[in-house]
């Protein structure tokens, strides 16, 4: 697969400029005349950002990649959909009380293609929380560290890999506690390893993200935080099952029902610019595959959308999060989308 996606990724990329700013103001402007849903304009995170530094965040294989295994994963057996009221509108960071803090919190992904980790995990540690009021932060370091293999879609860290191969992983292997870079020592087994970073200087929030992409971190049977007591293998929680999600519906009531679900999308070159409304693909080409975690969703002025919360810290985006449009499968969000019992 690795080979096949490279090869797709190459071709997808033939005519970019890698060395082009990826906030850019001709796209910007063309957004904004045309007077769509959504609104265009200069993230912090990206200010001094190039293209070849937004593709390093492209990690998640879409299920139109040759070698994708996403639809290898069956969908849910033990429930019928339909069968229960779903609301008009949802939002996890504030519909599930006593998870508001967790559900909203924004992670970074930093310079790694960790993307599927995170949407993945995420959803995972997020819907723990609904189930059982866990509020332990859960390890992208782990799933991005020893998630691979055949065992994960060949998924290849911070190179890439498949979301919806990382739930089989929650359910088969389980994953540890980890919360970001900065988390208290002793607190968590596995700590995300890469600090939050934008491409932008003189600022007192984020630090200089690196011109290289940071190395996959070593999957190992012990926690990176020599301080946190519990043993690896004792710290780790499995999910109770994986599945898929085929369409609009059904993801809804996933959603109102057991929290987050994660999903992979289509990259173009306008979505860097996305400040707020509801994002649809106006201009540019395609720059890669992004794992994310869906939240909520719910309709603006007239419009249905997806609440999406990314992994590019809060300086991106609307608070680092984005809305896009629902029930059209827009930039292929509709169509590699998974969950689990937890």
């Amino acid at each position: 697969m690795k080979f096949a996606l490279a090869l797709s990724m190459v071709a997808a990329a033939s005519a970019l400029d890698f060395s082009a700013p990826v906030i850019n103001e001709s796209i910007i402007n063309k957004v904004n005349s045309m007077e769509s849903t959504w609104v265009a304009g200069v993230s912090p995170r990206f200010v001094n950002a190039t293209v070849a530094d937004i593709q390093v965040l492209l990690g998640a294989v879409l299920s139109t990649h040759e070698g994708s295994t996403h639809f290898d994963h069956a969908v849910r057996q033990d429930h019928t959909y339909g069968l229960v009221a779903v609301p008009d509108s949802f939002d996890s960071t504030t519909d599930f009380p006593g998870c508001e803090d967790l559900i909203a919190h924004v992670r970074d992904q930093s310079s790694c293609g960790s993307c599927w980790a995170f949407g993945s995990t995420e959803a995972f540690n997020d819907r723990r929380c609904v189930a059982y009021g866990d509020k332990q932060w859960y390890a992208a370091e782990d799933t991005l560290a020893c998630c691979s293999g055949i065992r994960c879609g060949l998924s290849m860290g911070c190179n890439g890999g498949q979301p919806t191969s990382a739930w089989k992983w929650f359910a088969a292997t389980g994953v540890t506690s980890g919360g970001d870079s900065d988390v208290e020592k002793g607190s968590t087994c596995n700590p995300y390893p890469f600090e939050a970073c934008a491409h932008h200087v003189d600022s007192d929030t984020y630090p200089d993200c690196p011109s290289d992409e940071y190395s996959t971190p070593k999957c190992t049977e012990s926690c990176i935080d020599d301080g946190f007591k519990t043993a690896y293998a004792d710290d780790k929680v499995k999910a109770k099952s994986s599945f898929t999600i085929r369409n609009e519906a059904d993801m809804m009531e996933e959603i109102s029902t057991n929290g987050p679900i994660t999903a992979a999308f289509t990259v173009y070159e306008d979505f860097p610019t996305y400040t707020s409304g509801v994002y649809q693909h106006t201009t540019g080409k395609s720059l890669g595959g992004h794992a994310i975690e869906i939240v909520g969703y719910g309709t603006e002025d007239g419009t249905k959308y997806w609440k999406v919360k990314n992994s590019w810290n809060p300086s991106w985006g609307d608070g680092g999060y984005f809305k896009i449009l629902r029930g059209s499968n827009e930039c292929g969000i509709e169509g590699t989308v998974s969950a689990g019992l937890v």
